[in-house]
């Protein structure tokens, strides 16, 4: 009996091994303020993070396939290229804000947010997507339609929704660039915490 008992201890102990050290690859679709812009990519917040989580054992990592100056279309673009060559089981977008800058119509930035998320739904990979801010000067009426496509776009396709992750260090000109829209090098352990509190909210549901 005691040999028996033993024997499920280890089992038990084993399987909790397994799960701790299994991780989930989750796919980083982003632009500038993923892909360490201004600085080496060591430096950036997904390094970082990634950093974190292999010291904590954490059950995921992050591959990062952002690129500066990306839009949700070019996103869109290469989404079907990045599935045929790329194995992971959840989609980060972060994508819109260079969209926005250049005044895109919402009604277009809805449209490409909703084909990349059918087609990572089509292999059964489960999306999360961020919220995305653009500065104010570019008025009202525009801001808040902006805002609003990540909203619809998350009830329409019942992803979840994640706050715009650099929002805490946006308003500090000490960790910003000097173009006032890419966080600095400072900033970045900041983001790495911020999305790191994001995504182990988000893996909790």
């Amino acid at each position: 009996m005691l040999k028996f008992l033993s024997l499920i201890v280890i089992i038990f102990n084993l399987t909790l091994s397994h799960k701790v050290l299994a991780h989930n690859t989750i796919l980083l679709l982003g632009d500038s303020l993923s892909a360490s812009y201004g600085m080496q990519q060591n430096q950036g917040w997904v390094h970082l993070l990634n950093q974190q989580l292999e010291q904590q054992q954490a059950s995921y990592r992050i591959v990062n396939a952002s690129i500066s100056g990306e839009t949700t279309g070019g996103g869109l673009a290469r989404f079907d290229g990045i599935l045929a060559s790329q194995q992971f089981d959840i989609l980060l977008i972060e994508l819109g804000g260079n969209d926005g800058l250049r005044g895109f119509p919402p009604k277009l930035i809805k449209h490409n947010l909703l084909q990349i998320i059918d087609k990572a739904k089509a292999q059964n990979i489960r999306v999360l997507l961020s919220k995305i801010k653009i500065p104010p000067n570019y008025g009202q009426r525009y801001n808040q339609m902006f805002e609003q496509v990540f909203v619809d776009v998350a009830e329409q396709t019942n992803v979840t929704l994640l706050e715009f992750f650099i929002e805490s260090v946006a308003t500090d000109p000490a960790l910003m660039q000097s173009d006032g829209i890419h966080p600095n090098q400072q900033a970045q352990p900041t983001l790495a915490a911020n999305m790191k509190a994001l995504l182990d909210a988000a893996l909790r549901e």
